[in-house]
């Protein structure tokens, strides 16, 4: 990874190795609903474990208030957890009490302990040094695999690896960073950037960064609205945000300024109220009073698959339409299709963009789905991560 030493550059053999993984997953029933984000990670505890490490790992879940609250707790995880790893896995209904300081201490190589939810103790959200103090007591380097968690300030990804020596990269932080220095820094041009969802507000940052660093910008969802109506065009009732207009009108003009094609839907499916029963139709251009756009039209669909088709690197963050309902999904499914039928290499971040494409059966063909939601975005942004700033920074040759 660039700047940063990876579990590949130091020896793990015999150490306690605490790793921060991102196992915030939904739970159904009293079981894991989707472990991807666990699947994710196993590679990297797995070559830790090969290696001779024993594992002592911590992640959070859900939004607990800083105490326990027992519909987060981890028990479900562990269980899937030891599943994927085909060993039995120690789980601790404990973060840094007796109970957790007990396991640590008698932990051994190839043996596996979980703690209990980190955001169970006040100090996590609030990166406390003194948690992240008693967490480091726990083992003798640290691993950060939690991507999905790296944008943010918090006692287990940015002060404990200040503290906790050495602090390396994951696997799975390594193809994420990897996949974004693809994209952002060294990419096969032309880059097409996919954005959607429904506020725009959301999305600026974004786009104020991919303007100087790619070729297209296709634009859908919500959020079209808001650059529609920059434009003076009539959306009917359709979604937009009135304080968002200026900034659309400057993003507008920064695109033509950099050459960059800003496209925008040229016709859509517009309903009579947001429901699923209401009265759809296909218009083109202005949207009648009393109506709202709900997805991209057949012919915005048709340019976009087009500028998918000659891509060299496509980037998509965000649904065309309200795909949640069955009359609103074509056009972000048959963008889903697109980049998987594209020769391109394609990176996609974000819930509703990757439901996309395991709603279209296609997400095996995209090149990196990210783990990462809110950080998928900020790396988008351009902006420094917490959680990857506090890493060990790799030697230059010359330092070596």
């Amino acid at each position: 990874m660039p700047g940063k030493l990876t579990i590949r550059d130091v020896d793990a053999r015999g150490k306690r190795v605490f790793v921060r993984v991102d196992f915030n997953v939904p739970l159904d029933g009293g079981r894991v609903g989707d472990d991807t984000r666990i699947r994710e990670s196993v590679p990297t505890l797995q070559a830790l474990l090969d290696a001779g490490a024993g594992l002592v790992i911590g992640t959070h879940l859900g939004r607990p208030k800083g105490a326990p609250e027992d519909k987060y707790r981890l028990a479900p995880v562990a269980a899937r957890a030891g599943e994927l790893l085909g060993r039995k896995l120690t789980y601790v209904r404990d973060v840094v009490g007796p109970e957790a300081q007990a396991a640590a201490g008698s932990l051994r190589p190839g043996e596996v302990l979980l703690l209990e939810n980190l955001r169970f103790e006040p100090g996590e959200e609030k990166n406390d040094e003194a948690f992240a103090a008693q967490l480091a007591a726990f083992a003798d380097m640290f691993v950060q695999d939690a991507f999905g968690t790296c944008h943010r300030a918090h006692a287990s990804t940015s002060a404990l690896p200040k503290v906790l020596k050495p602090a390396v990269a994951g696997l799975l932080l390594h193809k994420e960073i990897e996949a974004f220095h693809t994209v952002m820094e060294a990419p096969r041009r032309p880059v097409v950037a996919i954005t959607g969802g429904a506020k725009v507000s959301d999305k600026i940052p974004v786009l104020k960064n991919l303007v100087g660093k790619v070729q297209v910008i296709l634009v859908g969802g919500g959020m079209a609205y808001t650059f529609l109506k920059a434009q003076g065009r009539e959306i009917g009732s359709s979604l937009f945000e009135a304080d968002s207009l200026a900034k659309a009108r400057d993003i507008l003009e920064k695109a033509k300024y950099h050459g960059v094609k800003l496209l925008l839907p040229v016709d859509h499916v517009i309903a009579d109220q947001f429901a699923e029963k209401a009265n759809i139709k296909v218009v083109e251009d202005d949207i009648p009073a009393g109506w709202m756009g709900l997805d991209i039209g057949p012919k915005t669909v048709l340019a976009y698959q087009s500028h998918i088709a000659g891509a060299g690197t496509i980037v998509w963050n965000g649904p065309m339409g309200v795909f949640e309902m069955k009359h609103f999904r074509n056009g972000t499914l048959a963008i889903a299709k697109a980049v998987a039928s594209s020769k391109a290499v394609s990176v996609v971040g974000g819930g509703d963009s990757v439901a996309a494409l395991q709603m279209s059966g296609v997400a095996g063909k995209i090149t990196h789905i990210s783990t990462g939601g809110g950080a998928f975005l900020e790396m988008l942004e351009g902006k420094d991560m917490p959680g990857i700033a506090a890493l060990d920074d790799a030697k230059l040759p010359a330092e070596a």
